[in-house]
């Protein structure tokens, strides 16, 4: 059974940087994409980057070349990284990783079948 572990969050003032991480047990690097979602009060969630089973990344507009998406391998576990750099407020949201089966890059959450329970990033202005 997949699970997902993120930590890494707390908070920040704007224009700083922090570094998310996600342990997935029961996951292989050959399984599927990962991903990383946020979710701000009242807003639905969405996606902010994804690493495919080849290392090929996709990200929303709204991060690109602020976010960078990454994965590792440590003691037979999968490790999904996402360093934010030039934090903005607008980026203050809860913090979710995910992971799928298949080649495919999405960022949208449906297609997504493990989900962690959530990091909050809190950035101030």
């Amino acid at each position: 059974q997949v699970q997902l572990v993120e930590f890494g969050g707390g908070s920040v003032q704007a224009g700083g940087s922090l570094r998310l991480s996600c342990a997935a047990s029961g996951y292989t690097y050959d399984t599927g994409s990962m991903a990383w979602f946020r979710q701000a009060p009242g807003k639905e969630r969405e996606g902010v980057a994804v690493i495919g089973r080849d290392g090929s990344t996709d990200y929303a507009d709204s991060v690109k070349d602020r976010f960078t998406i990454s994965k590792g391998n440590a003691r037979n576990t999968i490790y999904l990284y996402l360093q934010m750099n030039t934090l903005k407020p607008e980026d203050t949201a809860m913090y979710y990783c995910a992971a799928r089966r298949g080649w495919k890059l999405p960022l949208a959450a449906p297609e997504y079948s493990y989900w962690g329970q959530g990091t909050q990033v809190t950035v101030s202005s």
